[in-house]
């Protein structure tokens, strides 16, 4: 709705497959371990209350995300989440904001692995426990302290994350639910070695299996904004499914990598669902796709979005692409089509 107002790492050796991820970095995408990266041109995450509509384009309310800490790390780490409080300048009012966010820290065995915790189709019965230990838990409202502010998750001991050896790295998340209201709470997360500074953690990495952000206006002059999503496809991959809800068919998406130089993908309407497949070759495992969002809209407009393998697997969107941006070889276009 729119408002006016890894190659798999699975098979490497943790310390190997935590280098190949650090290795992977660029500077520039090493300075900046934020959800959503600057590398995505998304501005922000959104969560609205549970009294909005499937139209505001949050069809459930919630929304998780995953921070991947290497195995090797030892160092306290800090989750920071800058503006979690729903009812200033940054926020989706409807009418008067009564809409409260919680915000739930989950770490240790079942975090990522527990059945569930990483499937983000729609209709699906919800766990009666999204996995992992309930570390903590923080509820906001209307609050001035964190309007532009930042609320830390941490201190917290690295070995306290569930190890996941296919990304070479213990994992935390945090789950977010819109407990009341019809406002949109919009937010963003950052991983950091610092609890007053957004410091980067090397190696480090935040991902999710389902994105609900802001595509933000045009400006005036009609240039079009252009956002990317970058989800990693391992080698098992032989297609993906692109399942998108509430674009209101004001959005071009396309998907490039390494093989693909624009493969157009299907759009959404108001408050519905769509998806298109597209085959994977075996020269985009191990790497990021980038589908991109095209939009020339006066209007921002808040959108869903989330990836599935032929099995109906999700695949994680990186918000720091493994393998780097996706760059096409027209070489290997050529090859392929031989």
């Amino acid at each position: 709705m729119r408002f006016r107002s890894f190659r798999s790492l699975s098979r490497l050796a943790p310390s190997l497959a935590t280098g190949l991820l650090a290795g992977w970095l660029t500077p520039a995408l090493a300075a900046a371990q934020a959800a959503p990266n600057p590398v995505e041109k998304i501005e922000n995450l959104v969560t609205f209350g549970m009294q909005a509509p499937a139209s505001s384009g949050d069809d459930n309310h919630t929304q998780t995300f995953f921070f991947l800490i290497p195995d090797t790390e030892r160092r306290p780490v800090y989750i920071r989440i800058f503006d979690p409080d729903c009812g200033g300048e940054l926020d989706a009012r409807v009418g008067v904001f009564d809409t409260r966010t919680e915000f739930s820290l989950y770490g240790g065995p079942g975090t990522h692995s527990a059945p569930g915790a990483t499937d983000p189709r729609p209709g699906l019965p919800a766990p009666a426990e999204p996995g992992g230990r309930l570390m903590q838990r923080q509820v906001f409202g209307v609050d001035p302290r964190y309007d532009g502010g930042f609320y830390n998750f941490g201190p917290l001991n690295p070995l306290e994350g569930e190890l996941v050896e296919q990304f070479g790295g213990r994992v935390f998340k945090v789950v977010v639910r819109g407990l009341s209201g019809n406002d949109g709470n919009l937010y963003r997360f950052f991983l950091s070695s610092s609890p007053g500074l957004s410091v980067p953690l090397p190696g480090g990495n935040i991902f999710t299996y389902k994105y609900c952000f802001r595509v933000p206006a045009g400006p005036p002059s009609g240039r079009p904004v252009t956002l990317h999503l970058y989800p990693f496809a391992n080698e098992r991959v032989l297609s993906i499914k692109q399942s998108n809800f509430d674009l209101d068919q004001t959005v071009r998406l396309t998907v490039f990598s390494i093989a693909k130089n624009g493969h157009a993908a299907t759009a959404s309407g108001n408050g519905t669902w769509a998806s298109s497949i597209l085959p994977i070759v075996a020269s985009e495992h191990g790497r990021s796709l980038d589908i991109r969002l095209v939009s020339r809209s006066p209007i921002f407009n808040d959108v869903a979005f989330y990836v599935t393998d032929q099995y109906d697997k999700a695949l994680p969107f990186f918000a720091i692409p493994l393998g780097g941006i996706p760059k096409y070889r027209y070489d290997i276009d050529v090859k392929i089509h031989r």
